[in-house]
């Protein structure tokens, strides 16, 4: 469930946090997963590029991630998207919150919309295009990314805060980052918790503090080299 703040942005109810930035939340994404990530040069060379993501919320991710993957990948080249949501929303909703940002994604938009499943528990594997899946995963984190066997390019640590969500920031979701993660897979998110930060590193993550998002000081992003 959702509302929406009293400046605009949509708001969760059950974690009090806004889905994306009030300030600009598209240029917010565009920071903070796909150039924090080194998208889209990490395209290049992979016959198929596969992102993972803890919060699916309102989908902007996604669509940005879509549209960037449209304008750089080579003829053959697909994107699979896995995303996890706990608390899913209605594709009217997706809609409507979204509006502001249409005019970015004249024809994605109207496509997610149209491809977005019935808000119930489980795996949704939607053929969004040609080129591009999207794997929308409906529960628990915890429940849920332990039965995932995808190897793993790039990771969006999305979701609501750690200080609302911690149950999201498991020990269980670094673990099997660590499993799935190919040599190499790059992660950024927009929290520098000091937890996140020591339970990525157990895991074989290199991580690194870098400028946050606006006001925001800080984030973190990394990549995986294993562990010893």
């Amino acid at each position: 469930m959702s509302q929406t703040s009293m400046k605009g942005a949509p708001r969760s109810k059950e974690f009090d946090d806004v889905y994306f930035s009030v300030a600009d939340g598209l240029a917010e994404t565009r920071f903070v997963f796909l150039e924090r990530n080194d998208l889209p040069e990490r395209f290049l060379g992979r016959n198929e590029f596969t992102i993972f993501e803890t919060g699916f919320g309102t989908g902007l991710n996604f669509l940005a991630t879509w549209q960037l993957f449209k304008a750089h990948a080579t003829v053959g080249q697909r994107l699979h998207f896995i995303s996890v949501e706990k608390y899913p929303l209605s594709a009217l909703q997706i809609q409507s919150y979204l509006h502001p940002f249409a005019h970015e994604f004249p024809d994605l938009l109207p496509a997610l919309v149209k491809g977005y499943p019935d808000p119930v528990s489980g795996r949704h594997d939607i053929a969004i295009d040609d080129h591009v899946r999207l794997s929308l995963c409906i529960g628990d984190m915890n429940d849920i990314i332990p039965a995932v066997s995808e190897q793993i390019d790039c990771w969006f640590l999305d979701g609501f805060k750690p200080s609302t969500n911690p149950e999201m920031w498991s020990p269980t979701l670094f673990s099997n980052m660590a499993r799935l993660s190919k040599t190499g897979a790059r992660f950024s998110t927009f929290t520098a918790a000091g937890f996140v930060k020591r339970g990525l590193r157990e895991v074989g993550f290199e991580v690194q503090k870098m400028r946050g998002f606006g006001t925001k000081r800080d984030m973190l992003v990394g990549e995986f080299r294993g562990c010893e």
